[in-house]
């Protein structure tokens, strides 16, 4: 499927903002579909697991784009990507683009520790998340991304 960029308008979207960048498959398919698609055919853990993380995003992160990428990875955007949600047979993994520049107290990080750029927190069946860490990692990532701190 080829992917194409468009403008939707927020009365289009349901969203806050004027407009929302998204990208469609051929079929006309939405990220935020497919993403749906996807937690629905993992069917497991992974499944419950991808959709939690989803929903703690756009609570951490109000006005949040989904994109769907690279053949199926969500990715997630506020003035520039977040993070990314992959699932594997073995664990979920989310991985913050600028990750290394982020401070983690809580060391929700244990994957991807030695790049320069990019962390990631693997998730295997049964470990929960900590929220309140995730949220605050979540909430700096996005300020990251603003104009005004680049």
């Amino acid at each position: 499927m080829k992917a194409k960029t468009m403008k939707k308008s927020a009365a289009a979207t349901g969203k806050k903002s004027a407009t929302a960048k998204t990208t469609a498959t051929a079929k006309g398919e939405s990220p935020s579909q497919l993403i749906d698609a996807r937690i629905e055919e993992l069917g497991d853990w992974r499944g419950r697991t991808l959709a939690h993380l989803r929903a703690l995003i756009h609570q951490a992160v109000p006005g949040v784009v989904e994109e769907w990428k690279w053949r199926g990875v969500p990715v997630w955007y506020r003035d520039g990507m977040i993070c990314t949600g992959e699932t594997y047979k073995s664990v979920v993994k989310v991985t913050f683009a600028k990750g290394a520049a982020l401070k983690d107290p809580a060391g929700l990080f244990n994957s991807s520790l030695d790049g320069n750029v990019r962390r990631a927190i693997d998730l295997h069946e049964g470990e929960a998340i900590d929220e309140d860490a995730f949220d605050a990692l979540l909430r700096a990532a996005a300020a990251l991304n603003k104009p005004s701190a680049r």
